[in-house]
């Protein structure tokens, strides 16, 4: 009935959390029937919290990000949380050793990069449903320690954080855990007390790593002020394979496109492996349930096209639907007309390198389109290894033998464009 109901007349409120459930974004709720009726009480206000470790957010962050897109299509308000104050001690979730520390003027420069990436999938206004921007560096930076360590650090029971999964692992571990990352989980879980008194959150979402530190915020808002907050976490993804999701051969997938171009991020989804179709259209795309079904039930050869919806509605969503159809239009030249797409990667290759005998294994590596030496001579023997559509049957094949531009394909998928400057 969800499917065949949302998408066509206006989804309710009450409607969140079984779309949520069907659609596989559900993993665990601290109170599922007490949300349940919170949610059917009026908007309701969410938050995801997101460390700017870098200056792009990638695809293993994308799965929050459309569930704060679904929370605001079923009528209640979602917060974006930049973990300005946070960033500076460092998650210990899921890590077995500390994380390198970031400059604070680096995770300014961060934050200023990954913003823009929200505004493509939240509308950010002053309506009741008006997504929210918010730092939590606002208010831990100006915390007095000592009155913190009174006033919040009593309610925190240590049994219970030292029960936490990504604390046990550390304590076991040669490298333990230090005092600096500790404190991570308690600034988090005053950050859901901090964000209910600013802008009445009730629910903190994230992934399943997530749980310990969240299930924190909705007990240090029950002690200290009597709050009735709520937890919702999603399942940690990997594909079929078992490879990590948002992971390519050169590394994370980027939703910045100065970082992967539309082209290579379309062409990230068009290689979801056939088993995997039917999940990521429904996590990462809108399309109604009822058309995801007829999607589903394609066989062989067909799945292809429902590889090509799945790579263009995901693209609309991150790059725009103009740039989505450019990279749709690139990927069909490419490998179903043979021809040299506009969108294709383009690196530029300094001539006298081309004149010094630059050779195609070395440039190879150097873009990072294989890991390894190894890995791009085994393709050349394979006969996977072409430039100007011409295979390669020697190891120290250079550009200069070719005519430029040089087209240039890696395997099957990895196809670029070099040009001489």
């Amino acid at each position: 009935a969800i499917g065949a109901r949302w998408g066509k007349v206006p989804i309710m409120s009450s409607d969140f959390i079984d779309i949520m459930i069907e659609r596989g974004f559900y993993h665990q709720a601290s109170d599922l029937d007490g949300l349940r009726a919170k949610l059917n009480e009026g908007v309701q206000t969410a938050y995801i919290g997101y460390d700017p470790t870098a200056q792009s957010l990638h695809i293993g962050n994308l799965m929050g990000i459309m569930l704060l897109k679904w929370f605001q299509k079923c009528g209640h308000r979602p917060l974006t949380l930049m973990g300005g104050g946070t960033v500076l001690l460092g998650d210990p979730s899921g890590k077995d050793e500390m994380r390198n520390l970031i400059d604070p003027d680096n995770v300014n420069k961060n934050i200023d990069k990954i913003k823009p990436v929200f505004a493509k999938y939240l509308d950010y206004n002053d309506s009741k449903t008006g997504a929210i921007m918010a730092n939590n560096y606002d208010w831990i930076e100006p915390l007095n320690y000592v009155n913190f360590l009174r006033e919040v650090g009593q309610h925190l029971p240590l049994s219970g954080m030292l029960a936490m999964d990504s604390v046990k692992n550390r304590l076991d571990r040669e490298q333990g855990i230090t005092f600096l990352e500790f404190n991570y989980m308690v600034l988090q879980a005053f950050d859901f007390v901090e964000l209910h008194k600013r802008h009445n959150v009730t629910i903190q979402m994230g992934g399943r790593d997530q749980w310990g530190n969240i299930i924190r915020g909705v007990d240090l808002g029950r002690r200290m002020e009597g709050y009735n907050l709520f937890a919702f976490t999603t399942p940690l993804l990997e594909t079929s394979s078992g490879a990590k999701m948002g992971k390519s051969a050169a590394g994370a997938v980027w939703l910045n496109a100065d970082m992967c171009s539309p082209y290579e991020y379309y062409q990230y989804w068009r290689n979801t492996e056939d088993s995997d179709v039917a999940r990521w259209l429904k996590i990462y795309t809108m399309l109604p349930m009822d058309e995801i079904k007829k999607l589903e039930a394609l066989e062989g050869a067909e799945i292809n096209e429902a590889k090509k919806i799945l790579a263009f509605e995901a693209t609309k969503l991150c790059h725009g639907e103009t740039l989505a159809l450019e990279a749709q239009d690139t990927a069909q030249k490419t490998f179903e007309q043979g021809l040299t797409g506009d969108a294709l990667p383009h690196y530029d290759l300094a001539q006298k390198e081309i004149d010094n005998g630059a050779t195609i294994i070395d440039v190879a590596v150097d873009l990072s389109i294989v890991k390894s030496k190894g890995e791009i001579r085994r393709l050349i023997d394979q006969g996977g290894v072409k430039i100007n559509d011409q295979k390669i049957d020697a190891h120290d094949a250079q550009f200069k033998n070719y005519d430029a531009p040089y087209k240039l394909q890696i395997g099957k998928k990895n196809i670029l464009i070099i040009k001489p400057i």
